[in-house]
């Protein structure tokens, strides 16, 4: 009998470890869920310990040709430039050639503030150089007279090195500094010292000339009803704050590369992931703690794209998320689940509509209700969505009638809209740290 237990009980274990999802199959859940919410339409990319768990796409990366995003989709990848950027500052400190403590004035003597101004504080966006690209950011840029120019017309924000102003304008000026330590072009650097290197071949710079089928369109927007491609952004007009393009796997080789300091050294890993004035910015490099792990990553956010790297060193994990769809703005939030994920900890699926309410029930909650004196949360009805706007707009999905889910992304939230007597919509209510909150209607 104890043997027919056993067996009973251990057939019961096995069936309920098959049963459960594994780390890669609620990944890939979470990432179709937010797609078909329209929170995510790109590709993506996990590692761990040198084996990729997940590597896919997911909505569209050309709607007009019916082709969907997937492994080979190349999109743009802004700011996540910035890395490289660094990158490559840092190898020429390695090399000797430069040093953090190099002034602009090194560079360029006639430079009104260049004794004030040092490599690190370019790096670590304490120069007090406003964040405004130079030029066009449809047209390419002028050259390296015309940013110098456009820096010295405007007066420093602050002192040097006291205060975190991002700064895209001074990471453009890096790019002039590579060219001139190097005696090569900035691309010609990244692809000497990173691209060939780390066998990045799907990565380059002209977006805007790139003939390839992997090409992904940017879309301004992505919904059931509306699709709105968008202008793209001239290459050389972001230089070296923005200018690269790529892949999720080349990005994955990039991650790999620089962590196991193919690139830098060690010492200049650590000093580039070091906070500087901004507790959650080192030098180029953004540094933040999700479920008690270290996590160093940077994002991108150009027309048409946006992009986030991001290693947890200490466990060797890596995640690359890229879309084509600026408006889709959650990749932050995803990260955060994916990391949860891998980590067993609690995350919510996108929220979505359970019941489909029309249009006619849905006119009753437009209006605004009281938090306080001087702030009140306003519900709309656009393109056949609820929408409440308090800080930021965000979506209410239906539940049942007069129950609604507020999604910010990460955190979810019940919204109960009261009636009065005569069946009229009064307030709208939620909980917040254990305590309800009633805002009173206030108009229509």
């Amino acid at each position: 009998m104890k043997k027919i237990l056993s067996v009973l009980l251990m057939t019961v274990t096995i069936q309920t470890v098959y049963s459960q999802k594994t780390t890669t199959e609620k990944m890939d859940e979470l990432l179709r869920a937010s797609t078909n919410a329209y929170r995510f339409n790109g590709s993506a990319l996990v590692s761990k310990q040198g084996k990729i768990l997940l590597e896919k796409g997911y909505g569209w990366k050309n709607i007009q040709d019916s082709l969907l995003n997937d492994n080979a989709t190349i999109y743009q990848i802004a700011s996540v430039t910035k890395q490289f950027t660094s990158a490559i500052i840092f190898k020429m400190i390695d090399l000797k050639k430069i040093s953090l403590n190099d002034r602009i004035s090194r560079f360029y003597p006639d430079f009104l503030k260049g004794d004030s101004i040092s490599i690190e504080n370019l790096l670590t966006h304490t120069s007090g150089i406003n964040d405004q690209l130079c030029g066009s950011p449809t047209a390419p840029l002028q050259g390296e007279r015309a940013l110098l120019d456009s820096i010295q017309k405007s007066s420093l924000a602050f002192s040097p090195g006291t205060q975190f102003m991002y700064s895209n304008k001074g990471y453009q000026l890096l790019g002039y500094i590579i060219q001139r330590v190097s005696g090569m072009t900035y691309y010609e650097t990244v692809r000497k010292y990173i691209f060939t290197p780390l066998n990045m071949t799907s990565s380059g710079f002209d977006f805007v000339h790139l003939a390839n089928n992997n090409k992904a369109t940017g879309y301004y927007y992505l919904s059931d009803t509306a699709k709105h491609p968008a202008s793209i952004i001239d290459s050389s007009a972001s230089f070296s704050a923005g200018s690269i393009y790529s892949t999720a796997g080349d990005l994955y080789k990039w991650l790999d590369g620089i962590g196991t300091y193919k690139i830098i050294t060690k010492t200049s890993l650590e000093k580039a992931c070091t906070p500087f004035v901004n507790p959650h910015y080192g030098y180029g490099w953004t540094i933040d703690t999700l479920f008690n792990k270290r996590v160093i990553s940077h994002g991108g956010d150009i027309w048409g794209f946006n992009s986030l790297v991001a290693s947890i060193p200490e466990d060797d994990i890596h995640i690359v998320l890229l879309e084509n769809a600026e408006d889709i703005d959650d990749t932050h939030h995803i990260l955060k689940k994916i990391v949860a994920i891998l980590y067993n900890q609690p995350y919510h699926l996108p929220a979505k509509n359970e019941v489909r309410l029309s249009r006619e029930i849905l006119n009753k909650y437009i209006g605004s209700y009281e938090m306080q004196p001087g702030m009140a949360i306003k519900v709309e009805l656009e393109n056949g969505h609820l929408t409440a706007t308090g800080g930021r707009k965000q979506e209410l999905y239906s539940l049942k009638e007069n129950v609604f889910n507020l999604d910010d992304g990460y955190n979810q939230t019940e919204i109960q809209f009261g009636v009065d007597e005569s069946g009229i919509i009064s307030d709208l209510s939620f909980y917040k740290n254990g305590k309800k909150i009633i805002c009173k209607k206030i108009r229509q």
